[in-house]
């Protein structure tokens, strides 16, 4: 299955600005060199039409972006703007969601609009926090039109238990502002910018006391933009008595000094220690223990760095030292979509905290490391048993030499780097917005980490790592309008994730294993969740009895040797001079084909070869008798040939000529859709569409007369264009005297909407057949091109195919006129000969439908499994004229608005 060209055209700008950026960094001394290895092809497209098990949850509310799952009670909180739903965890769609509504006064709303805010989007009360406070509780806090409030939630009736509190210190006023925050042992960590002119900062808010980061004589946080948080207890099997400690991650402007790169952001991730009472003095109310340090996720071979850091998930291990942190980044670049999936561990943390720090001597001065002496003991470290038994067993006890160096030095110097030393993943033209990750054991025995990635576009990716690099499984396309996923959460108990976004909830399985129908479908999926049990792909949770399930994760090839996959077999019967398609759809957008006449493989498909191949299948130019056999489709995937689809065409002399059609008073129009094909029996053959109707000559038709036809014609559209000048500049005028006021140019939009859903839905009311356009690859052997718009295989964006016209159905749009059918175009001064001769030599002899275009595309009709028969051929400049004529009459022109007139 692969995506409908619109959707990858609206790709296009984003693409077109990459290449333009990529020119522009390779000027500048940063090329964009893309490592083939890491930009990785998902392997299954699926589109929202074709989700299996998906359920879903709308209500009035916008804004699902904060959501609390509890696996015990199966229930799926969710925050939104102006509400709060409890949900049925096992099936977010059923009708026992339990709803809270808190939304802002209209009073607040007023003074929100006085602040000049934005009445559309600023002005209500998103929820921001929402996590359980204690056994009988919830807690949740809310932007509240720009003056935040919180609020407990009785969990059982699932109503306000109290009146709201003052939340300024708590929650942020914006619902787009960096937020991140945590409820531990009934205590409040936060990390925002919380008011609009404040600076960034870490908090811990109740119970007392209360801390928060220093401002002076050093800034700990510049410009930090929070993204996550998590709590990692260290203190749990340890031998020094080590504290917990919370971790923040955040991208803020650098502060380094270096020689071979700079940049004006980079990631961050910071500490505190839970056990943290500030300083008696010095740093009184302020974190003795706050360090930061840099994540590094780059391609160094490159000289490519990725710089912002847009979600982190924590994935705990057996033991706290084996905690890993996943990161997805992004380019520094604006308008630039790329990004990466690196993995940390907690001990490369710890690790960068123990070594050297940074200083900066003078506020304007970049910093650089410290190399003095370094106090005793150790700033930024937590209280442990050798300190206590030095009788320092709280942070108020520490000395202020330590203190005052803390002050000065919350920067380290070493980086964090990532596992294997670069990213998992790096993807041109995608923009990860959230991820989560599951562990699951597959049939070897070994532990796999699958990545669920959504993307700014509403596309769910599902990947599996396999030795330091991951497999795209497939992607989800989860909404039909383009939205940004807000959060992501896993439910292993429910076998479920859960995807919130601007206009819902959705929930789907972690993987729908039936979706793959051969053993060699399900082997190459690689999907640690699915394997083959001799008839179908199966979910191995499903199974106690593994051991006759087949399951390949590491290499994707083996197991199916002996296994048996049916092979559709087709006949098709056609003229000698026709052109032929022999469709074969690959499923896999990771495979290429391989097509076999007879046994032996096809060898070149060049101009003269009489054969195109691309992954709608292969097209046999004007057919010859010795081209008859059995045609076999292979699709090639790590290195294994599967069959498809098989062929028997036979080529003949003495099939019936196509019988003769009426023309039209209708102009033939290329870019039409006709109706869908039916299925016909071998002997018959359904009709063509209408081809152009062949105007009659005469004598009007000479030379001459046309000259003078152009000449009169050329002459009246001259004056009437100058009378039209001076028309508009009169009214022009007077609108400007007369009115003194603005009036706007208000396009049909009415009657034609430009927007994505109509662009792909678009329909003309038209009396004659219609044609939709469908693409077939040119010279596709192995080279990854499909879809005639431009697939990316291992990385390479390859443009070329051929254009294909398929039988489609039209239908009149409702409550529409139908437009006004063109003029009659200008008389051709010849008719069309029954072989049409192009520019480069290539002909098409009746009833042939190929036309050449633009140097390397082709006009094709399809034919049905038994059709030979094609429509008349003609005057491919005439045919241009009449596309070019229709185009030009139905322009949308914007016309004035008649209120503003």
């Amino acid at each position: 299955m692969r995506r409908p060209a619109e959707m990858q055209g609206a790709r296009s700008p984003a693409l077109q600005l990459l290449l333009l950026s990529c020119c522009v960094c390779a000027a500048a001394g940063y090329p964009f060199k893309a490592p083939l290895d890491l930009d990785v092809t998902p392997r299954v497209t699926v589109l929202s039409s074709g989700l299996q098990g998906c359920r879903r949850f709308q209500s009035s509310a916008v804004n699902y972006s904060t959501m609390l799952l509890e696996a015990e009670s199966e229930r799926l909180y969710v925050g939104a703007r102006g509400a709060v739903f409890a949900l049925n965890a096992s099936d977010i769609s059923a009708s026992s969601a339990l709803t809270i509504e808190w939304e802002a006064s209209p009073e607040q709303k007023h003074q929100c609009l006085l602040k000049g805010k934005d009445n559309q989007t600023e002005c209500f009360n998103h929820i921001r926090f929402l996590q359980r406070f204690n056994s009988t509780h919830l807690y949740m806090c809310g932007t509240h039109a720009f003056k935040p409030l919180c609020a407990y939630i009785e969990e059982k009736m699932f109503v306000m238990s109290s009146q709201p509190e003052e939340g300024r210190d708590k929650c942020p006023y914006g619902p787009t502002t960096g937020y991140t925050a945590l409820i531990i042992d009934e205590q409040m960590y936060t990390a925002s910018q919380y008011e609009f002119r404040s600076f960034p900062d870490i908090r811990r808010n109740s119970p007392s006391p209360t801390l928060k980061t220093e401002d002076a004589p050093t800034r700990w946080l510049n410009e930090a933009d929070f993204v996550g948080s998590a709590l990692v207890r260290e203190s749990l099997g340890t031998s020094n008595g080590d504290d917990d400690k919370i971790y923040f991650f955040f991208t803020e402007r650098s502060q380094e000094q270096t020689t071979t790169y700079s940049h004006s952001r980079v990631a961050r991730v910071a500490r505190v220690c839970k056990g943290d009472r500030g300083g008696r003095l010095t740093l009184q109310k302020r974190w003795t223990s706050f360090l930061k340090a840099r994540l590094m996720c780059s391609l160094p071979e490159y000289d490519f760095h990725f710089n912002m850091l847009r979600s982190v998930f924590v994935m705990p291990g057996h033991t706290p030292q084996d905690t890993l942190f996943y990161g997805i980044f992004g380019l520094e670049w604006k308008n630039v979509k790329a990004s990466a999936v690196c993995r940390f561990s907690l001990s490369e943390v710890q690790e960068a905290f123990q070594g050297p720090y940074m200083e900066n001597q003078d506020s304007d001065s970049k910093w650089k490391e410290y190399t003095g002496k370094i106090p005793d003991p150790r700033p930024g470290t937590c209280i442990t048993d050798a300190l206590r038994a030095k009788g320092i067993n709280v942070s108020t006890s520490l000395p202020d030499d330590v203190l005052n160096f803390v002050r000065r030095h919350p920067l380290m110097s070493q980086h964090v780097q990532p596992s294997d030393r670069r990213p998992l993943l790096f993807r041109r033209t995608t923009d990860y917005t959230h991820m989560a990750v599951h562990m699951i054991q597959g049939l070897d025995g070994q532990k796999y980490h699958v990545l669920y990635m959504g993307t700014d576009e509403g596309w769910l990716h599902k990947a599996v790592e396999v030795e330091g690099q991951l497999h795209i499984i497939e992607e989800l396309q989860l909404f039909e309008e383009p939205q940004p996923v807000k959060n992501l959460l896993i439910s292993a108990k429910q076998m479920s994730v859960y995807v919130g976004s601007p206009s819902g909830v959705v929930q789907l399985p972690l993987s729908n294993c039936h979706r793959y129908t051969s053993c060699y479908d399900c082997i190459f999926a690689r999907d640690p969740h699915c394997a083959w049990n001799g008839a179908q792909c199966v979910n191995i949770m499903s199974h106690v009895d593994r051991s006759t399930l087949i399951q390949d994760i590491q290499h994707g090839s083996r197991g199916c040797e002996n296994t048996q996959d049916d092979v559709v077999q087709r006949s098709r019967s056609v003229r000698v001079g026709d052109d032929v398609l022999l469709q074969c759809e690959l499923s896999s957008n990771l495979a290429t084909p391989l097509w076999t006449l007879d046994g032996s493989e096809l060898q070149g498909y060049g101009l003269n070869s009489g054969f195109r191949t691309g992954t709608d299948g292969l097209l046999v130019i004007e057919a010859r008798q010795d081209q008859s056999g059995l045609y076999t489709c292979y699709a090639v995937e790590n290195n294994i040939k599967v069959a498809i689809v098989t062929f028997n065409v036979t080529i003949r002399l003495d099939l019936p000529p196509p019988p003769p059609v009426e023309p039209t008073e209708e102009p033939y129009d290329l870019f039409a859709t006709p109706p869908a094909p039916t299925e016909h029996p071998s002997s018959e053959r359904p009709l063509p569409p209408p081809p152009a109707p062949l105007l009659p000559h005469s004598e009007l038709l000479s030379p001459r007369n046309m000259e003078a036809m152009y000449l009169s014609l050329i002459t009246i559209l001259g004056g009437l264009c100058v009378v039209l000048t001076v028309v508009l500049v009169y009214v022009g005028f007077c609108l400007r005297v007369g009115h003194r006021g603005k009036y706007s140019l208000r396009a049909a939009a009415a009657a034609y909407p430009n927007s994505k859903k109509h662009n792909r839905n678009k329909k003309q009311h038209r009396s004659s057949s219609h044609m939709e356009l469908k693409t077939i690859s040119s010279h596709c052997n192995g080279n990854g091109i499909c879809n005639g718009v431009s697939k990316q295989h291992n990385g390479d964006i390859q443009d070329g195919g051929f254009l294909q016209i398929v039988p489609g159905e039209g239908h009149p749009s409702p409550n529409k006129e139908p437009p006004p059918p063109a003029p009659p175009l200008p008389p051709t001064p010849q008719l069309p000969s029954p072989e049409c001769d192009f520019p480069n030599g290539l002909s098409a002899t009746l009833p042939s439908v190929l036309r050449r275009m633009n140097g390397n595309s082709y006009v094709l009709l399809r034919q049905s499994e038994s059709e030979s028969t094609s429509p008349l051929c003609y005057s491919f400049a005439e045919e241009l004229n009449r596309i070019l004529e229709k185009r030009k009459h139905t322009q949308l022109l914007p016309r004035p608005d008649e209120s503003s007139v």
